[in-house]
């Protein structure tokens, strides 16, 4: 049965039918990859009924939000908890992150070999408040025991308030040097490029990515056995495989690189990347069955599935990019995993109609619309409240 819908054209004013022709992928429960560990960092369901005013603890749909990681877990995925793709700095507050990074590890303790790995920053100290390091210090530390004491492992977040008031790389290095010191298992470091985050330029204390690369690499040489690995987001290919080159042997690179994973998780004759991706929430079947296909030595098949995929991820991390979120949610909402297209603090409104009309187009030519006939309905009412009749 042909399933067709009016999409806006690029014509101002005019519609034209769009035939979906994807096949959509089956969920298929596996266990987690013992060759490339898959982390994907998952979204948050907001409530939408719940009223917030200003101090209140972000509206959180608990429900929803945890099925969505059963459903990833469930697929051999892991979970890279309470990171950006949660809104964390942008709606989710850090006690409502630290409900989150409970709650999940609690709702998914029945689950074998579920790994989850969260976010640990300092954004409950605003960025304009940090007066010296020491305030830096205190940040990371409060947070980092509060996830402690509930089983968390880390992922150690940038930080907006470092960035800020460090005067050099030798800031980096001290603030680093006491972090790790103080951790009971290693870490996930995290370098997340100004492209998702503009507070964060400069980071490293240097502009240009060969210093800035050598100072990260000489935090990491020097707290090696404190660091599991690195998150990567700086969206260039090129500057991840220079830094995997580089790293100790005890050291994992995770792949941030929305824009060029299948690629860089494949690897080289040097070695490849693991991942700890936002756009694995928004394709998951297709990553989950891409990397049993490559476990099993069927590159050709891990490939077929995630080319398809590579579109998509480009459109929805365009630019501005901080604001991919909305991507990644409106395929939940197309697909069923939740009731609305409602974020927190209303970053639904952050892209334009003809950005969801084209990640619908995408999302179906990957195979990534598991039930088609919904996610017309749902697509019809968003043009709807737009004044289009599809």
């Amino acid at each position: 049965m042909s399933l067709t819908i009016q999409l806006p054209t690029f014509d101002q004013g005019k519609t034209a039918p769009y035939s979906l022709v994807g096949t959509p992928l089956p969920i298929i429960p596996r266990p987690a990859s013992s060759h490339r560990i898959a982390l994907s960092a998952a979204h948050v369901v907001a409530d939408p009924l719940a009223s917030r005013h200003s101090g209140a603890a972000a509206p959180i749909d608990w429900e929803r939000t945890l099925h969505y990681r059963r459903y990833l877990l469930e697929q051999g995925l892991g979970i890279a908890e309470a990171m950006d793709t949660a809104q964390r700095g942008m709606g989710l507050d850090w006690p409502t992150a630290l409900e989150l990074i409970q709650r999940t590890l609690e709702e998914t303790s029945d689950i074998k070999d579920a790994l989850i790995f969260s976010g640990c920053g300092t954004d409950h100290l605003a960025a304009g408040d940090a007066r010296n390091l020491d305030d830096v210090l205190r940040a990371y530390d409060q947070q980092h025991q509060a996830i402690g004491k509930v089983g968390g492992r880390i992922i150690l977040m940038a930080s907006r308030a470092l960035a800020r008031v460090a005067k050099g790389p030798q800031d980096y290095r001290q603030v680093y040097r006491n972090v790790l010191g103080d951790a009971q298992a290693p870490v996930i470091l995290h370098w997340l490029g100004d492209m998702f985050d503009p507070a964060l330029q400069g980071y490293w204390g240097n502009t240009g990515f060969e210093a800035a690369l050598d100072t990260c690499l000489e935090i990491i040489h020097e707290n090696a056995s404190k660091i599991d690995g690195i998150k990567l987001s700086l969206l260039d290919k090129d500057k991840e495989i220079a830094l995997r080159r580089r790293l100790p042997a005890s050291v994992k690179m995770y792949t941030g690189d929305d824009f060029n994973y299948p690629e860089l998780i494949e690897g080289d004759e040097q070695g490849y990347s693991h991942a700890l991706l936002g756009i694995f929430d928004a394709i998951a079947p297709a990553a989950s069955q891409a990397l049993t296909a490559l476990e099993q030595g069927d590159p050709v098949r891990y490939n077929a599935l995630l080319a398809p995929t590579l579109p998509l991820a480009r459109l929805i991390f365009s630019a501005p990019t901080q604001y991919y979120k909305t991507g990644v949610v409106f395929l939940a909402w197309l697909n069923g995993h939740q009731d609305h297209f409602t974020m927190l603090d209303g970053h639904q409104a952050m892209r334009p109609l003809a950005y969801f009309c084209e990640v619908f187009r995408l999302a179906d030519q990957a195979g990534l619309l598991r039930h088609p006939e919904l996610a017309i309905a749902r697509l019809q009412q968003l043009l709807k409240v737009h004044g289009v009749n599809a």
